[in-house]
């Protein structure tokens, strides 16, 4: 499990939901889609309908990978922040139960208003 005590933020970009990892579609669940996808230079996150999905790709070659899956009910709040003049980077606080605050930067042109909408509507359901 990714150790969100030492890694609490996550500097992502985002990329087109066909480029999630490789072993991403096996793991959903019946009715589960892909609603945005982002990337660091090796791991990623996947958010879909049903839960957050954080891939931490580990050592040299890569071959080991950690996956990470913090359904949207153990979220008890959360905060997204838009890019301003100065600071381009948009950003999001989940607190989740259990692990804390996980906070992601979102770095490129990305709808902030519109993620904030389909995130609301899974953790207030």
């Amino acid at each position: 499990m990714i150790d969100f005590d030492k890694s609490e933020i996550f500097k992502l970009k985002p990329i087109a939901n066909d480029k999630a990892h490789q072993h991403i579609p096996s793991f959903l669940i019946d009715g589960e889609a892909i609603f945005a996808t982002f990337k660091t230079v090796r791991d990623q996150v996947v958010f879909t309908n049903k839960r957050i999905i954080a891939v931490n790709v580990q050592g040299i070659t890569g071959s080991k990978v950690d996956f990470t899956s913090i359904p949207y009910s153990k979220i008890h709040c959360f905060s997204v922040e838009t890019s301003g003049t100065l600071d381009l980077d948009c950003e999001i606080e989940l607190y989740v139960s259990e692990v804390g605050k996980v906070r992601f930067e979102i770095n490129g042109d990305f709808d902030l208003v519109s993620f904030n909408k389909i995130i609301s509507s899974h953790v207030l359901s």
